[in-house]
């Protein structure tokens, strides 16, 4: 019996097919592009891994629906399913929960994953990442500890304790992990934006600058979600020193300037973009080149925390795709969404702040976010991430003192 490259035993003995298994547990860990290899791969294999892990991938892309070949993929897993062991079997049901949009389903089958095979560190990343979009930080953090054991000798693994334990507010034990990571392998990048976010919230702004500037030049390798959200990091380090014009290069050069059609770098190039205004650029025609990227968007409530910022960016440029989204997401009322919490505590009332802050009522917008704020953690995001909202409303209520006689 054959095993992958963390030691998990595998069904297959095509040696092609093992190989992309291996690129793709070593890509989606440290955010490499040969975790794509894996697509042709599936293609010419009937392994039901192989295919799990293409279906998987797909379902990540965060397309706004069931893309059509997370579908392929997951017939042509189906169909050598009974050739495959109990770890990839269960696998290949999470592949179907996320097709299924059942998050507590995945939640229960990487649990069971996770404590039979605790070295399984694609599950745990893909874990990780359901916990961290519907703000379970608890959670992401407490099931990365049940892997210590087993898998501490992988600095991936230091790297997501790392941002569990920031996520959670342990910068001291979060800066450890992500150091421990970066002695094991110095180019981990989730271990370098784990200790960039410490870095900005301690206030350690030049150290944070000098870390990321150094490590940047071992970023083109990386998917375009780390690429652009490591430079994202850095122009946030830029502004806190007023550097805005170097910011600002950083959003034509790196941000925006990569893979335009990912959510990831669309909610990116939104959030900075937002940040940059606030600092007193000039941003010329970018909301309107930006905008159309976003009017694909204008059915996509998906997530809540991407879709406001999807919103806000067609709002800005006064795209009709924005008013379309907007009503998409008032629609979202008193339905039985698996987030639905998330939506009618901060998605909802938020979009209709956001609207009124753009059309210049700063008295509605207040309304809106005081009533949204106090449970922003529930839409998933980062502290830096979620911070743009902070940000915005310390702008109404700068408005609001302008207003008063």
């Amino acid at each position: 019996m054959s095993q992958d490259v963390l030691g998990n035993a595998v069904s297959t003995d095509d040696s092609r097919a093992l190989k992309g298994i291996n690129a793709f547990i070593l890509g989606y860990l440290g955010y490499d592009l040969k975790l794509v290899d894996i697509l042709g791969v599936a293609d010419q294999s009937d392994d039901c891994l192989a295919n799990t892990y293409a279906g998987l991938l797909w379902m990540l892309s965060e397309t706004g629906d069931i893309p059509a070949e997370a579908l392929r993929y997951r017939d042509r897993a189906r169909a050598s399913f009974d050739r495959a062991l109990p770890r990839e079997k269960l696998l290949f049901s999470v592949l179907e929960a996320s097709i299924a949009e059942d998050p507590d389903r995945i939640i229960a089958l990487t649990d069971t994953i996770l404590t039979e095979w605790p070295r399984d560190l694609v599950t745990l990343k893909l874990r990780q990442y359901h916990d961290f979009i519907r703000g379970r930080f608890t959670d992401m953090l407490a099931i990365a500890l049940k892997s210590e054991d087993a898998a501490g000798d992988i600095a991936a693994l230091h790297g997501m304790l790392a941002f569990g334990f920031e996520q959670c507010h342990d910068l001291a034990a979060a800066e450890r992990s992500a150091r421990r990571a970066l002695e094991m392998a110095p180019s981990e990048p989730w271990a370098q934006h784990a200790l960039a976010h410490v870095f900005l919230t301690q206030g350690r702004i030049e150290e944070g600058i000098a870390f990321l500037e150094d490590r940047s030049v071992g970023w083109e390798h990386l998917t375009s979600f780390m690429y652009t959200h490591l430079w994202w990091h850095l122009a946030l380090f830029y502004l806190a020193q007023g550097r805005v014009v170097d910011a600002l290069d950083i959003y034509d050069q790196h941000c925006w300037g990569r893979e335009r059609s990912f959510s990831q770098d669309q909610i990116g190039a939104v959030s900075l973009l937002v940040r940059l205004e606030l600092a007193g650029a000039d941003v010329g025609q970018r909301w309107d080149d930006l905008a159309e990227w976003l009017a694909p968007r204008q059915e996509d409530v998906s997530q809540p925390f991407l879709s406001l910022q999807y919103l806000y960016g067609l709002l800005k440029a006064r795209r009709p795709e924005g008013v379309h989204l907007l009503q998409r997401i008032e629609n979202l009322s008193d339905k039985n969404l698996p987030d639905q919490q998330a939506w009618t505590l901060v998605g909802i009332p938020l979009a209709r702040g956001l609207k009124a802050y753009l059309d210049h009522d700063p008295i509605t917008a207040q309304r809106y976010f005081e009533a949204a704020l106090p449970h922003l953690q529930d839409i998933g995001g980062s502290h830096a991430q979620r911070d743009l909202f902070m940000q915005i409303h310390k702008d109404i209520v700068r408005q609001l003192v302008n207003l008063s006689p």
